[in-house]
């Protein structure tokens, strides 16, 4: 099945091709695909982008059907980050685009936090080029795949932007010099360096992308969603906090952990030797 998002928020419209800008598919159970799908703007992200993805994301994560979900792009380049025709457009506005840049830096970083607190992991599957906030999609995923002529990039530092937000998730997934390598010299990067780097997690050949992305959310999919969900939450959290802290709640959370269903039925089909049926709980 697939669902088409058309006019604003979740609706964006691609302009260029008047296609959907966002689609959305349920390829198998449990799996959803989520597609940039502006080829003529190299899947830039306009504002109406952002807020799409945000809905979208939003929508996918209490879809009790949905246990993962892959992020893919359509058409010449994975994502060219925010669309600087769009941004420069609102220049001539009375306050020199304030309000406008504000808004869309805004609707940027909650999408991005909304990706890191949605239930179901998400896989990027990378193609081409991804550059600036495009880079930065693909370091809020929980798991990146690369295509082997895919190529990465924070070059905001090359036109006189710097790329402060795509930094935020850029300097929690890889060692802090790669990262400012990145960010000061603005430089390309090709996908077995951004593998070496830390910002994916695999490299294959082109032909095999979605192949490799479906194989990750197929084995996340199979597995309970309870556990999936409070694995993912705690990650996140743990990992922001000093050590001692960090184990306090990672303790709290296993403990929680072994009150579930799932839990108990996970163990006792390992002990058994059989497989688990999971409920979810």
């Amino acid at each position: 099945m697939q669902d088409q998002h058309r006019g604003t928020g979740a609706q964006a419209q691609a302009a260029d091709r008047q296609e959907p800008a966002i689609l959305v598919e349920r390829p198998q159970d449990g799996i959803a695909v989520v597609t940039l799908n502006r080829p003529g703007a190299r899947n830039a992200l306009s504002l109406e982008v952002l807020k799409g993805l945000r809905e979208i994301f939003s929508q996918l994560a209490s879809d009790d059907a949905v246990r993962a979900i892959i992020l893919a792009a359509n058409g010449p380049a994975f994502c060219a980050g925010h669309d600087l025709k769009e941004l420069t457009a609102h220049r001539g506005q009375a306050d020199g685009g304030k309000a406008f840049y504000s808004e869309t830096m805004t609707t940027c970083s909650e999408l991005m936090q909304g990706m890191v607190a949605c239930p179901k992991p998400i896989i990027a599957a990378v193609h081409a080029m991804a550059t600036a906030a495009g880079c930065q999609l693909v370091a809020t995923c929980d798991l990146a795949i690369a295509a082997q002529g895919a190529k990465f990039c924070t070059p905001g530092v090359n036109i006189g932007l710097f790329c402060s937000t795509p930094m935020v998730a850029l300097s929690r997934n890889v060692p802090r010099k790669r990262a400012m390598e990145m960010l000061l010299l603005g430089e390309i990067i090709d996908a077995q360096t951004a593998a070496d780097y830390g910002l994916v997690n695999r490299v294959v050949p082109a032909e095999r992308l979605m192949d490799e992305a479906m194989g990750f959310a197929r084995r996340i999919a199979d597995k309970s969603a309870a556990t999936v969900r409070i694995g993912k939450e705690a990650f996140y959290r743990q990992i922001e906090q000093p050590l001692g802290e960090a184990y306090d709640y990672a303790a709290a959370i296993m403990v929680e952990n072994m009150l579930y269903r799932d839990a108990e039925e996970g163990i006792g089909a390992f002990i058994e030797k059989r497989n688990p049926e999971w409920k979810g709980c």
